[in-house]
């Protein structure tokens, strides 16, 4: 089973994958030429230190640990990662994740100091693709990877305006 994520749609060649209305959507960013400061290998770092918003709790369940969420720690990588694309970007322009994966390794405490360092790993036409590591306390807690992509913003609210017409 495919997921439907930006980089395997305007990869498939089967008519179904690509009649999808995301793929529609991704089919329309491979035409922004991006400004490109930087080399495979450069770095961006997001500190961050682990507050009560950014432990692992539910809301019909509530706190199940005292400890940095695999939700927050995913949501703070693609930030790390963010900070590329901020700089490349132009006027009439977003990001948006195409991918993300964490491999969540070790535990970090409430208060507990975060720094992530995005390496960027590749430029696509208007994909920026990073790895990121997470430390804490002197350890590793995780490593993963997030893929952002540049978009035209006025062709993405179209898409959003007729998701949301499509919906009523």
């Amino acid at each position: 089973m495919l997921k439907y994520t930006a980089s395997n749609c305007w990869k498939a060649k089967l008519k179904k994958y690509r009649s999808s209305i995301f793929c529609k959507f991704a089919g329309f960013q491979n035409s922004i030429a991006l400004q490109n400061p930087f080399h495979p290998g450069d770095t961006k770092v997001f500190v961050t230190v682990v507050s009560n918003d950014k432990l692992a709790r539910f809301a019909e369940g509530g706190l199940v640990h005292p400890v940095y969420s695999t939700f927050a720690l995913g949501n703070d990588a693609e930030w790390a990662s963010r900070l590329f694309v901020l700089e490349m970007k132009e006027t009439g322009e977003e990001g948006i994740g195409s991918y993300l994966t964490v491999d969540h390794l070790y535990p970090a405490p409430l208060g507990s100091e975060v720094s992530i360092t995005a390496t960027l790993v590749s430029v696509n036409g208007n994909e920026v693709n990073c790895e990121f590591v997470a430390v804490a306390n002197s350890k590793t807690i995780a490593k993963g990877t997030t893929g952002q992509k540049i978009i035209n913003k006025a062709k993405f609210d179209a898409l959003l305006k007729e998701i949301a017409d499509q919906i009523k």
